[in-house]
């Protein structure tokens, strides 16, 4: 290969290689190889089967083939593979640890989902101590998060919302519409700068975190902005996956409603089945229909937001737009996203996509544990009181107010028999 094409952003780009790494995954158990996933269930309210020799030989053998692709990628960005691999190495533990934690029988209860506990060990280790430097190297948030929504995609299927009806589509078009501008204005007005008002209002009216990666991409952000957007998504959505149900009972919304208000505005998609669960079984598919609705549309609202930010977002740019700045500015990994998306939804036989789901879905909750793992890392609570005088938290949770508001009078209008008949879910 030439210098020209190893070099080649195609080749080499953060947001490539992270397509290339969840596409080697997914290919690997589409053929056959299906490494067995580690456990992270308690039985009798006791973590000793999680220590069992082929519980532990299991997480050993699929920590070292994340490794081993990771590093790979990693030598393809120019990365330094030795010291990666040793601070890998100490964050799948770490990953390993959150989940055993998050599989305790009352914290599943109370929605605290292995997100929240591996944000809340990074916040702790960044805190109250420091990260150590020979680990830096392997704390690459966007790079697990990225490859973690690529392989998202195989569980976005389209077939299966079409079929629940067209009530999830319809109420996240209208609460993404109405909420992304309300807060971007919001926060333009208390002086938010536009970069963190587009990553903002993404992440509170599309699906969080998943969000604002790809608005961040899509409007080429600052990564310490990204995170503090992140660490604040995470840190709203565990409250609110506790006391919604709660709200929503104490009210009486009928249990359809109730899941479609909270898979309109919980954050994370373990919170909302969580607090779906919570509720009964209508809600919960209410819920995980407008949850996973949120994320289909996800690679639209980047392209849109691509073209927004390419004409009108970066106002005090002279040149006029060209199909290859708006090329560079789309997240590639967003790509990924939507060609497994469809490739699942239309291309592989049902079988397959029912032999790989769960594999897939586990190794994508790897990923994304050690992505939040790295957000807490990241995270200063100092910084996110100081950074621009504390307006984006206040923007976000306006916003976020808001959201919740105009969510649940959309879900009341479109689930509660107001303008059409009940959905049976």
């Amino acid at each position: 290969m030439s210098k020209t094409s190893w070099n080649s952003p195609l080749i080499r780009s953060e947001d490539w290689v992270s397509v290339w790494l969840g596409a080697a995954l997914i290919l690997l158990a589409i053929v056959g190889v299906r490494p067995v996933l580690p456990s992270f269930s308690w039985s009798a309210g006791s973590p000793g089967g999680l220590l069992s020799a082929d519980n532990v030989l299991a997480a050993l053998v699929l920590g070292l083939l994340l490794m081993a692709l990771s590093a790979a990628g990693l030598r393809l960005m120019g990365g330094d593979v030795r010291a990666y691999v040793v601070g890998f190495a100490v964050l799948f533990g770490l990953g390993w640890a959150s989940q055993t934690v998050a599989g305790i029988p009352t914290l599943k209860e109370w929605g605290i989902s292995y997100v929240i506990v591996s944000l809340v060990v990074g916040l702790v280790i960044s805190n109250l101590g420091s990260v150590p430097p020979w680990m830096k190297e392997a704390v690459r948030t966007e790079y697990y998060i990225k490859t973690g929504l690529v392989i998202l995609g195989s569980s976005i299927l389209f077939g299966e919302i079409l079929r629940a009806g067209l009530f999830g589509l319809g109420q996240a078009l209208l609460v993404i519409l109405v909420v992304w501008r309300f807060c971007y204005w919001f926060c333009r007005r208390i002086r938010v700068d536009k970069e963190f008002s587009v990553i903002l209002a993404t992440a509170v009216s599309i699906c969080g975190v998943s969000a604002a990666i790809a608005a961040c991409g899509a409007v080429g952000g600052d990564r310490k902005k990204l995170s503090y957007v992140t660490s604040l998504v995470l840190i709203v959505a565990a409250p609110m996956a506790i006391f919604m149900p709660a709200v929503a009972e104490s009210v009486g919304l009928a249990p359809v409603v109730a899941g479609a208000w909270l898979g309109g505005t919980i954050d994370t998609s373990g919170a909302v089945v969580a607090s779906g669960e919570i509720l009964g079984d209508s809600a919960l598919n209410a819920a995980v229909i407008v949850k996973f609705s949120q994320n289909a549309l996800l690679g639209l609202a980047a392209f849109a937001i691509s073209l927004w930010w390419a004409f009108r977002g970066a106002g005090d740019r002279e040149e006029r737009p060209t199909a290859r700045m708006i090329w560079d500015r789309f997240p590639k990994f967003v790509l990924g996203f939507m060609v497994v998306s469809l490739l699942f939804s239309f291309l592989l036989s049902p079988e397959v996509v029912d032999a790989t789901g769960g594999l897939l879905k586990g190794i994508r909750t790897w990923w994304f544990s050690l992505a939040f793992l790295c957000i807490g890392l990241e995270t200063r609570f100092r910084d996110l009181v100081s950074m621009d005088g504390g307006r984006p938290a206040a923007g976000f949770l306006v916003a976020q107010g808001v959201n919740i508001l105009w969510t649940l009078g959309v879900a009341w209008l479109l689930f509660g028999g107001v303008l059409f008949s009940v959905p049976d879910l």
